[in-house]
């Protein structure tokens, strides 16, 4: 009869974990908004690696425009990284018996 370890199914748990964790810190996301007036890199931890404004959006003085567009940009990167971590979860997930 087939038996629970718990030790092995905890030992895969742990792989994977340390797998995902490797995929978060090598994944980079790129949102734009505005037709790519604003541009951001963002990390799989959701660390914001970088952000690219077109200096033709500053010559129009609408702050609050650029404040909207920069939130914009940071909500869609964020948004991949949960999308591209959703996926990769069901990946590792998907390869540990039970679950």
């Amino acid at each position: 009869m087939g038996g629970f370890n718990l030790q092995e199914l905890m030992s895969q748990a742990k792989r994977h974990y340390d797998a995902l964790q490797k995929k978060m810190q090598e994944t980079i996301v790129e949102s734009s908004a505005g037709g790519g007036s604003v541009t951001v890199k963002m990390d799989g931890r959701k660390q914001l690696l970088s952000m690219k404004i077109d200096p033709e959006i500053l010559r129009t003085g609408d702050v609050e425009m650029l404040q909207d567009l920069i939130t914009a940009a940071v909500n869609g990167a964020s948004r991949k990284v949960d999308d591209t971590m959703q996926s990769a979860m069901g990946g590792v997930l998907g390869g540990i018996p039970g679950i």
